[in-house]
């Protein structure tokens, strides 16, 4: 029998004095009710009231919350919206690497995020697809001005090196840490190795910059770094994923104060090469995008292997071969189907946009009629203050109306609660189709890193056959998206009528090879 998910609720407000529908209570109980629509059980409630959310990282409640998570006490955060868990953005992604690498859920209500369901785990990773290219696209405008900055010897936002600070716009020697750098070196010249100089350091008493202690990392860097003899490099490093080292082309060294003899430099990084020469070097990485998910219709992987001269997955077994072109364009091709055929989004949200607005004009219309009472409520009290009404004459006058007003303070949360699964669960056609389209029009722009984490995302295998392809995708919408052949004239074209593709669609995706693919294999 399978577990029931526990999960934490979050809550913070940012001031004391709160209108009672905005209350810690009234969200407490609105995220209560959407864990007992899903069948979660409760196990904590983090509190944060009063409380900024310029930066709520370092807090008491946070850490705590954060503790849970990591050790599995809690798979899951609910909270009302994404800026009551942080208004950061820095802090957000934070948090959200933090929950994915834990393999745990964040449950946004108002945004109608809930990444433990598929649709939320889709839409999560194409929007964070899309910020990552947009990032680079910042950062390749911003990095244009930096290499200029180099040249001229200017700071480039990164601290100095250790034995070194800024005064100014000066890299000048500190005399604090220059000290401890020198002995590095005199250690490493007499240890020959990174452990044993890091262990005599820690000994000694000395720490880095930030009080901590010296490891083998930290001593390869330092002893390989060309400042200590004098020459500053900057310009070699670059912020992108998977892309740490630029060319050495783009380097820019400056002079700067030499903390030890340029011989002794060369003598500890010659030593150094010579011990990383002899450690066993890394595989290389996986160059294309469906590696992994191609399998022969024989049951056997299909591999990419380098004496083919055009990169083709091939079945060693029955000699299946389609190229790895040819799959991707049919792969994005099927990739557009699946995310915004538009008849098929529009069935598939049609009940749930219908339900919701249904529910909508209901909890509007609860908080119409409670703002009617609490108004209604006022005035009987004012005519009491006054005067015109006897205590004796007012109770009768005042009980219901505060009855009826206690019943809708109590029924609102519920409404939200239900209005909250029932977009969480279908989310909105507008918000699909915009992020999906927008995916779709800069896959081709996107890093690969992103590309492969969409891949696997949705992706479950591909079976190449005799005379077609069948790509599994792990999360169909409903209705499934449509099967279509592709024309033998024009490849990777869907010449068909749609309304004909989607009176034939069928449960998984299918596509015929094209002859010209078809002709590739014989």
């Amino acid at each position: 029998m399978e577990s029931k998910k526990v999960i934490g609720i979050w809550i913070r407000v940012s001031t004391e004095m709160q209108v009672k529908d905005d209350s810690p209570e009234h969200h407490e109980k609105r995220a209560r009710l959407y864990a007992e629509a899903k069948g979660w059980e409760v196990a904590e409630v983090y509190r944060l009231e009063a409380v900024s959310g310029k930066s709520v990282m370092d807090l008491p409640e946070t850490k705590r919350m954060l503790n849970d998570v990591k050790a599995g006490k809690i798979t899951g955060l609910i909270f009302s919206k994404l800026a009551r868990l942080a208004r950061n953005t820095k802090e957000l992604l934070e948090f959200a690497d933090i929950f994915k690498s834990h393999n745990a859920d964040l449950i946004s209500l108002a945004e109608s995020i809930d990444t433990s369901t598929p649709a939320g785990r889709l839409f999560y990773t194409m929007i964070a697809a899309m910020a990552t290219w947009e990032r680079e696209e910042i950062a390749d405008r911003v990095a244009a001005s930096v290499p200029i900055r180099a040249k001229l010897g200017k700071p480039l936002n990164g601290q100095s090196s250790f034995g070194y600070k800024w005064q100014g716009k000066e890299l000048v020697i500190d005399e604090k840490e220059a000290p401890v750098r020198k002995l590095l070196y005199e250690i490493f010249l007499k240890t020959k190795r990174k452990k044993a100089t890091a262990r005599e350091l820690n000994e000694m008493g000395y720490r880095t910059r930030n009080g901590s202690k010296f490891g083998h990392t930290t001593v390869a860097r330092l002893l390989q770094d060309t400042t200590a003899k004098g020459i500053r490099r900057t310009n070699y490093t670059t912020a992108k994923k998977g892309n740490r080292i630029k060319s050495d082309s783009e380097w820019v060294y400056v002079p700067c104060p030499a903390l030890i003899p340029e011989t002794t430099w060369e003598e500890c990084n010659r030593i150094l090469s010579e011990q990383m020469a002899k450690m066993k070097k890394p595989g290389p990485k996986a160059v294309h995008l469906l590696s992994g998910y191609m399998t022969c219709s024989c049951g056997k992987k299909m591999y990419v292997y380098h004496k083919d001269k055009t990169p083709t997955y091939r079945c060693k077994e029955c000699n299946t071969k389609v190229e790895v072109a040819d799959i991707d364009e049919i792969y994005l091709e099927q990739l557009k189907s699946f995310l915004f055929t538009d008849s098929n989004i529009s069935d598939y949200l049609k009940r749930s946009d219908i339900d919701v607005q249904e529910k909508q004009q209901l909890l509007d219309n609860s908080r119409s009629e409670l703002a009617k009472l609490q108004v209604e409520a006022k005035a009987l009290v004012g005519l009491r203050l006054t005067g015109e009404l006897n205590k004796e004459t007012l109770a009768p006058l005042i009980k219901p109306v505060e009855e009826r007003i206690a019943q809708l303070e109590n029924t609102l949360p519920e409404l939200e609660a239900e209005l909250d699964f029932l977009r969480i669960q279908y989310l909105s056609s507008e918000t699909v189709l915009a992020g999906a389209k927008d995916l779709y029009n800069n896959w081709i722009k996107l890093p690969f890193e992103e590309k492969r984490s969409i891949v696997e995302m949705i992706t479950n295998k591909i079976t190449v056959g005799k005379s077609d392809i069948h790509i599994d995708l792990s999360y169909l919408p409903t209705p499934a998206p449509p099967s279509f052949p592709l024309n033998s004239g024009k490849r990777y074209h869907n010449q068909r009528n749609m309304a004909q593709v989607l009176s034939s669609a069928s449960a998984s995706p299918r596509i015929s090879f094209p002859s010209s693919i078809m002709a590739s294999r014989k």
